[in-house]
């Protein structure tokens, strides 16, 4: 069954289910180049959660396709099902990337005999009003580094603003009350799927892992963070530097441990920049020391010395208006 030709793209709703986030990115990643509406991107347990009955046109399925799973697509009645599709490269495997994009639109322009699908352009958040996203990592002795930093910097640089801050699961939401003092930033704990905006600093949660897509959205995952640290520095760095690469800003602060650093030659080959607090004005001098001793580290500061290079960092390098 196809979808009604006179209808127009944005029109036609998609569900997207997969159970991991790389697949659910590029499959946002895609719908939204296409022009068509998507209304969720979600696990197969999900589904029968949220989505039991739906008024989605089309469903893009890479997970099993159990009996739930069937009895919600049959409850939805959809224009059509697509089952299955190869792993998506990273974003910043920009060929590998495309050539995967354009099959997948092939597919769907088949599916629903619209051949203007093919020709539509790769998703750009054309109206997005910032420009960088600036990754702060932190850990013991981070909260006086990070308030310092902030204190320093404007709100009206276009700049969207993401902490990853080890601390304790209940007292992370005493945070946002500490940097927001004496300054504009909006600061808050992550709590749902939202957009990154300027002026405003988001905080990852401890309990669950965040990931960042194409469009400047910040999903909250079921799923908590891997390894020793949460949240994990080294994996939210690693997701924005494959998602924003040259508009990437990364900056390490005072800290325990070595988080952060796990995955710097792959930054690095992305083009985003990654910067350091001065090991001697940490109250805990490890993490930063980390990034500096690694080779990879292009500017190292105060707080205020980072606020006031990111400044100029960004006014060099904005786009013209």
């Amino acid at each position: 069954m196809t979808a009604k030709p006179t209808r127009r793209l944005d029109e036609i709703r998609v569900i997207v289910v997969s159970e991991t986030q790389h697949q659910r990115i590029a499959f946002s990643d895609t719908v939204r180049s296409c022009g068509l509406t998507l209304v969720d991107c979600i696990t197969c347990e999900q589904v029968t959660q949220k989505y039991a009955q739906s008024d989605a046109d089309i469903w893009l399925i890479d997970s099993s396709y159990d009996y739930k799973m069937i009895a919600a697509i049959e409850a939805s009645k959809p224009d059509t099902v697509l089952v299955g599709f190869d792993t998506a490269p990273f974003l910043n495997e920009s060929q590998r990337y495309a050539k995967w994009q354009r099959r997948l639109k092939r597919k769907l322009a088949n599916m629903l005999d619209m051949p203007e699908i093919i020709g539509s352009k790769r998703f750009e958040a054309s109206n997005r009003s910032w420009q960088f996203v600036v990754l702060l990592g932190a850990s013991m002795g981070g909260p006086s580094a990070i308030k310092s930093f902030l204190d320093h910097l404007s709100t009206e640089l276009p700049i969207c603003i993401l902490l990853a801050h080890h601390f304790n699961d209940k007292m992370i939401h005493t945070l946002p009350r500490i940097l927001n003092r004496h300054n504009e930033w909006r600061c808050q704990v992550i709590t749902t799927t939202q957009m990154l905006q300027p002026g405003q600093c988001l905080i990852a949660p401890v309990d669950k892992k965040i990931v960042c897509d194409s469009n400047g959205r910040v999903i909250l995952a079921e799923q908590g963070w891997e390894g020793e640290y949460k949240p994990a520095i080294g994996t939210l760095l690693k997701n924005t530097s494959d998602v924003f690469g040259a508009d990437l800003i990364s900056i390490i602060f005072s800290g325990m441990g070595v988080d952060g650093s796990q995955h710097l030659e792959q930054i690095q080959e992305n083009n985003s920049q990654l910067w350091a607090q001065d090991p001697d004005d940490s109250a805990c001098a490890s993490q930063p020391k980390a990034i500096i001793d690694s080779g990879y580290c292009q500017f190292v500061g105060t707080p205020a010395q980072l606020a006031q290079h990111l400044t100029d960092y960004v006014t060099e390098h904005r786009h013209s208006e």
